[in-house]
């Protein structure tokens, strides 16, 4: 890539979902790098075409539209480097959710240790754990041989042993993994990883090594009982998921050849961008990115140079929603309704959307089941990431949502910029942060994009990022607190740079603004009362600068954790009153 802006290369992004396909354009645009345009076009990685080249390919051209420049030639193949006449592009990248969930089995030592590891591993991508196989695994090998053979599982993860540790046990581990390998037909065996103790790599090799679809070895996971180090695993694991689908799904291997190797899993490219920010704010409070669409449900985390990386496919909003229930109970998704919906009703609806995942909402029936779908999902889901947060990050009660500075959400169910205040109260509902919190809307779901891109270009997700291309919603004030409904709890007072003031006083169970516009920074003096904590101790008081947006600095007095009341008519009234101060209906 060059050194100096003037000479900066054009960069197409795809992103292949499990509904959509995006194709987008960054350039060069007075000097700095830029979000120029997008096309969309439904993915097509299902039949009847079976080939994501398809609708890639239907998204460019839906690009080209926009931009009226031709990007790819008479063969419909993309024209790289871009031409003197202004067609094609310099650069290529590619980032991909599609497909079917990776089944895997991990196998390890101790629950509590290896095998845990190897789960926050295999979490990191877009899979299934199938079985666990450990020392305290009470099954015959004959048994264990069995669930191989009947799963059939996609991927092997293997760990276990520090670094010149036990050898013998993880020897006797693999013997029933390599039978099965033996056993299966050669173009259903599985892809296998080693991240476990480096000495056994050889015996490793000899095992299962030409049993196996293929085998890769990475430093291992936990190199000491004390010590986890899973990034190199992580980016091994990201290589192997993609070679996966070039297995499973047509049009893989094409995106492959035209972005010259850099096509990455969405998931690892979303963490792969918070830890680069992470870096740069460098503050002890945490930086927090949520996606959520069809194929997963991602949170990324990154506290003072430790990051988390987390997919749940379980809870993407596609063809696995009809298994929602399997995690929750109807009734826990109802009561995030502001409309009076059977029971009936809703389950219909996750068979009909897990079918037809691309489906938009008609009525307001099925926006009210579709937000509340969207809530318990996301609210399952970070209640499962949290126990892989850092023991020891700033909170202010363990049982609380970390205090996050920095809170980015994306993906079909959070980017709808349209509506910033369903959005923001879908996020405030589900994640219930704590103490002072900015959010950012990627309304154009560019971050995976943008982390996929640093590997060809290291100055454009900075510029980017750092553009208009991101919509702030705002300042968030969550105080902890135990209170009576309508008791005042907070008192504030926000500056503005022209001299002006406002004020506001907060009651328990509300939801309050005061207006900042986008750009505009002010001076926030806060008062808790009855012991109320925004992180600067209970009842205390504090002045804070604050930044603006397009719901300006919001106020959520409502309690953590937040307790909807029982009584199914006075909660639905609640949630209509919440929605009318965000959303203004």
């Amino acid at each position: 890539m060059p050194s100096s802006l003037v000479d900066g290369n054009s960069l197409l992004a795809i992103e292949v979902g499990a509904a959509n396909t995006r194709a987008v354009m960054f350039d060069v645009i007075e000097g700095e790098y830029r979000f120029v345009a997008s096309g969309t076009a439904p993915t097509t990685a299902e039949a009847p075409f079976k080939d994501v080249g398809e609708g890639v390919r239907n998204a460019i051209i839906n690009l080209q539209k926009v931009l009226g420049n031709t990007l790819l030639d008479e063969s419909r193949e993309l024209i790289i480097p871009s031409q003197p006449n202004g067609s094609g592009v310099d650069a290529c990248v590619v980032t991909l959710s599609a497909g079917p969930v990776v089944k895997t089995v991990i196998v390890g030592l101790l629950k509590d240790v290896s095998l845990d590891s190897a789960r926050r591993l295999t979490e990191s991508t877009y899979t299934r754990i199938v079985d666990r196989i450990g020392l305290n695994d009470r099954r015959r090998s004959d048994q264990q041989i069995d669930s191989l053979l009947r799963l059939r599982p996609d991927l092997v993860v293997i760990t276990g042993g520090t670094d010149g540790g036990a050898s013998r046990s993880i020897q006797k581990l693999l013997e029933p993994l390599g039978l099965a390998c033996f056993l299966l037909p050669e173009e259903k065996r599985p892809a296998i990883l080693f991240a476990g103790n480096e000495k056994l790599e050889e015996k490793v090799k000899n095992l299962v090594g030409s049993l196996a679809e293929s085998l890769h070895f990475s430093p291992n996971v936990r190199p000491s009982l004390e010590t986890e180090d899973i990034d190199p695993a992580e980016r091994e694991l990201a290589r192997m998921f993609i070679n996966i689908r070039k297995r499973q799904i047509k049009g893989v291997d094409m995106l492959d050849l035209w972005s010259a190797g850099h096509i990455l899993p969405t998931a690892y490219a979303t963490g792969r961008m918070v830890r680069f920010l992470a870096k740069v704010y460098g503050s002890k409070k945490g930086i927090l990115s949520l996606d959520l669409g069809a194929s997963a449900a991602i949170i990324s985390a990154g506290f003072n140079g430790k990051s988390t990386l987390s997919v749940y496919p379980q809870f993407g909003l596609g063809e696995n929603l009809a298994r929602l229930q399997y995690y929750t109970t109807l009734e826990d998704i109802l009561r995030w309704s502001s409309l009076d919906i059977s029971a009936g009703v809703l389950r219909d609806y996750l068979y009909q959307k897990s079918l037809y995942p691309a489906a938009i909402a008609a009525t307001k029936e099925d926006l009210a089941i579709s937000e509340a779908v969207s809530r318990q999902s996301l609210y399952l889901a970070m209640q499962s990431a949290r126990r892989d947060f850092p023991k020891n990050i700033t909170t202010i009660e363990p049982i609380l949502t970390p205090r996050f500075e920095l809170i980015l959400a994306g993906g079909a169910a959070l980017s709808d910029a349209s509506r910033p205040g369903h959005s923001l109260l879908l996020l405030l509902d589900s994640i219930q942060p704590v103490g002072v919190t900015t959010v950012i809307l990627d309304q154009n779901n560019l971050l995976p994009l943008l982390g996929a891109s640093a590997s060809q270009n290291n100055i454009l997700p900075v510029q980017v990022f750092e553009s208009d291309a991101f919509l702030s919603m705002g300042t968030v004030i969550s105080p902890v607190v135990a209170a009576s409904y309508g008791t005042v709890i907070l008192r504030a007072k926000l500056n503005y740079e022209n001299g002006a003031e406002a004020r506001m006083e907060l009651k328990y169970g509300s939801i309050e603004t005061l207006p900042l516009s986008s750009g505009e920074v002010g001076q926030l003096s806060i008062q808790g009362l009855r012991g109320a904590d925004v992180g600067f101790g209970p009842g205390g008081s504090v002045t804070i600068p604050v930044s603006g947006g397009v719901l300006g600095v919001v106020f959520d007095g409502r309690g953590r954790p937040l307790d909807l009341p029982s009584d199914a008519v006075r909660r639905r009234e609640l949630i209509k009153k919440w929605n009318s101060t965000l959303a203004g209906e």
